[in-house]
């Protein structure tokens, strides 16, 4: 199933888009798309009601699309999670998963703009595979319980300054943290549509122009282990977003490569999830 929430920032319609590609409202069946929703077996009711075919039809014509899920409640993020990526950027490849955190209200539309923070050199781009938690995972025994965990996915672009992050402060967070800093969708895909998270391309364009062509197979740790890991030392719970790396082609890693500026388009895909587009602009 593909999960989305339509409509302004703060009045999306949570909805449902069926395998033939007609989209549904469930807002007779929640408030909206959330830790809440998943919690309390919300996939599980989407899925009964389409197959009785109960749910209203929605035309999503003009209609703005939102991040698919709701307030998360943290997102946590992986850094130097692919080969190339650490290679690139002149790092040691990890042999812990490196993790720090990203103030959850950078969430926004996948086509919503990107607002360019005052100050920024170094604005850069960065397409990732998104983990949504769906059941609480704490203390997992190993990386196998890590599947039953996983209420979706999604393609999240960690926008990040790096001036702010690796020349301002030994921490990364406020060069990960600005505003509007995590496009997320178009949709959530549940692990029965979204197949295997280890089989997935990733691409992303800049103005037109390839700079991220990568897999998820050539991840460092892969989607179960981080799940399994992260629970040994925090407690996940649904509606949490785990960003989980990005291969090579950052402007960090391309000498001579342009960071953002205004009115640049940047493109993501990730197969089966989807595409996002936003244009940066100024803060």
């Amino acid at each position: 199933m593909k999960l989305l929430r339509l409509g302004e920032p703060g009045a999306e319609t949570p909805a449902v888009r069926g395998k033939d590609g007609a989209t549904f409202a469930l807002t007779g069946l929640t408030d909206d798309i959330d830790g809440a929703f998943l919690a309390s077996g919300g996939i599980g009711r989407v899925r009964a009601a389409l197959a009785v075919g109960s749910l209203p039809a929605l035309d999503p014509t003009g209609l703005r699309v939102g991040a698919p899920l709701a307030r998360p409640g943290k997102v946590v993020c992986i850094g130097l999670n692919y080969r190339d990526h650490a290679e690139e950027t002149g790092a040691a490849v990890p042999e812990r998963p490196v993790v720090f955190m990203k103030d959850p209200s950078t969430v926004v539309g996948p086509f919503d703009s990107v607002l360019i923070p005052r100050g920024s050199v170094k604005t850069d781009w960065e397409v990732e595979l998104a983990v949504v938690i769906g059941r609480e995972a704490r203390y997992l025994a190993d990386p196998a319980e890590a599947a039953g965990c996983i209420g979706g996915y999604a393609i999240s672009n960690d926008v990040s300054e790096r001036e702010f992050q690796l020349e301002f402060s030994a921490q990364w967070d406020i060069g990960k943290s600005c505003e509007s800093f995590n496009p997320l969708g178009p949709w959530l895909v549940t692990p029965d549509e979204a197949g295997d998270p280890q089989d997935l391309g990733l691409r992303l364009t800049v103005n037109g122009e390839p700079r991220q062509d990568g897999s998820t197979k050539n991840m460092v740790f892969d989607v179960h282990y981080l799940v399994w890991y992260l629970s040994q030392y925090m407690v996940l719970r649904p509606g949490d977003v785990i960003n989980t790396g990005t291969p090579a082609g950052v402007a960090l890693g391309l000498p001579g490569t342009p960071y953002l500026r205004a009115g640049d388009s940047v493109e993501l895909t990730i197969d089966g999830l989807g595409t996002q587009r936003q244009t940066f602009r100024n803060a």
